[in-house]
């Protein structure tokens, strides 16, 4: 019964969003689709120890979720019509999305990103509703994702779901002569998947694998979906060599083991040779030849995957194209990542500069502004300040993981002031 348990757990992690972005094609309704999903999970927990694990898992959870829909339906009398065509949809039809996938417009996962990024909707409310639904995150931790009260969120997402159900907006991608309205913020939303998934908001793992998994197959179909499309080009390149790094990212405890630190040899060849041969492709497609954030981010990536160990990094071509980003989609936290290249580049005396000349107001709850600046003052000779800075990125920081490593850096120091040492600088 345990391994059984486990394997639903499993495919909770790996095929919650699945299963509720068919329910929500098939239902067309947000909310029920959300409650017939976590009642299907329930149902599996109840049977599956008893029967075992279904051939198709994924096929009989969405089973499931359309009957309980139909029975709800029935009971509260609403909406005949739509009561006999979900009970004329054949098991076959409600399937289909895991049995005969025929290419990006079959996938229900991508037809939910471009209804939740309709652009009748606020962006905000399309990342947030696409992270509730897709990515299964809380209302609580996207709130803390977009610095708001929880109360406030709920109420958001509760708007949006109404909008889309109230104007009709249609589940599916649009046409080709749609997609350059709707790209943009669908790309932010997959990079935002993936950023969850690559540092997680909450818990005690670091990486979520199966969110960057998910991430990387929803670029990949964004690019097939407009090949030649510099951007989403950069995107998928961007995730790929970011993924390449996940093995090597945490040491055998779960603990963060920094880029620095890693064993490159862990790192996925294979990704790294695809993501650097898009990298070249997107930047050759760039109209006039200005990249766009997600290409020069890839190629900032590029520069790490090329690098054969953490000293042969060429800080310099990185700080200089935070140059070039900073000029394509300037932000506090492309600002923060420049300050830190150019530390790296030029000394950690000029990146302080820079960081204390960041916009405060967004990166004050920030941990890694705070670990980034401790870790200047660090090298620096100014532990106490470092000690300050370390204890408030600790205190604001999302996961166990990053907690730990925190505490471990504010122990040395500690260790250090203690035996009357300056601190090291590397």
């Amino acid at each position: 019964m345990v391994s059984v348990v486990r394997d639903i757990e499993l495919i909770y992690r790996e095929d919650a969003g699945r299963v509720l972005a068919t329910l929500i094609r098939l239902l067309r309704d947000f909310d029920l689709a959300e409650e017939v999903a976590q009642e299907a999970f329930g149902a599996a927990l109840e049977q599956w120890p008893r029967e075992g694990v279904p051939a198709n898992p994924t096929a009989w959870l969405v089973g499931v979720g359309r009957r309980r829909a139909i029975d709800r339906m029935r009971r509260g009398a609403l909406h005949a019509r739509k009561v006999a065509d979900l009970e004329a949809a054949s098991d076959g039809e409600a399937y289909e999305p895991y049995d005969a996938v025929s290419g990006p417009l079959e996938d229900d996962r991508l037809r939910l990103i471009f209804t939740c990024c309709h652009p009748a909707l606020p962006l905000e409310a399309q990342v947030a509703l696409t992270l509730r639904t897709l990515c299964g995150l809380t209302t609580e931790a996207i709130a803390h994702a977009f610095l708001v009260a929880p109360a406030a969120m709920a109420q958001r997402l509760v708007r949006a779901k109404a909008k889309i159900r109230d104007a009709g907006i249609p589940y599916r991608v649009p046409d080709a002569s749609l997609l350059p309205e709707r790209l943009d913020a669908v790309l932010a939303v997959v990079y935002l998947v993936f950023t969850e998934g690559y540092g997680a908001s909450s818990g005690d793992a670091l990486v979520r694998r199966e969110l960057c998994a998910e991430a990387v197959r929803l670029a990949r179909l964004l690019a097939e979906l407009v090949p030649g499309h510099a951007e989403a080009m950069g995107l998928l390149a961007l995730l790929l060599l970011h993924d390449s790094r996940r093995d090597a990212r945490v040491d055998a405890s779960g603990d963060l083991v920094l880029l620095e630190d890693q064993d490159r040899a862990r790192w996925d060849s294979e990704e790294i040779a695809e993501g650097l041969a898009l990298v070249e492709s997107a930047l050759r497609a760039s109209p006039r030849g200005r990249p766009g954030p997600y290409a020069v981010q890839a190629a900032i990536a590029a520069v790490h995957a090329q690098a054969p160990d953490a000293a042969m990094t060429d800080w310099p071509q990185i700080a200089a194209l935070y140059d070039v980003l900073m000029q394509a989609a300037p932000s506090p936290v492309v600002a923060l990542n420049r300050a830190v290249a150019v530390a790296m580049a030029r000394g950690p005396g000029e990146g302080l500069a820079l960081l204390d000349a960041a916009d405060a107001r967004h990166l004050a709850g920030y941990h890694l502004f705070h670990a980034a600046r401790a870790d200047l003052l660090r090298r620096l000779g100014r532990p106490a300040e470092a000690l300050a800075d370390y204890a408030r990125a600790r205190e604001l920081a999302p996961n166990d993981a990053e907690r730990r490593y925190l505490g471990k850096r504010i122990a040395e120091l500690e260790a250090f002031a203690q035996r009357g040492s300056i601190a090291p600088s590397t």
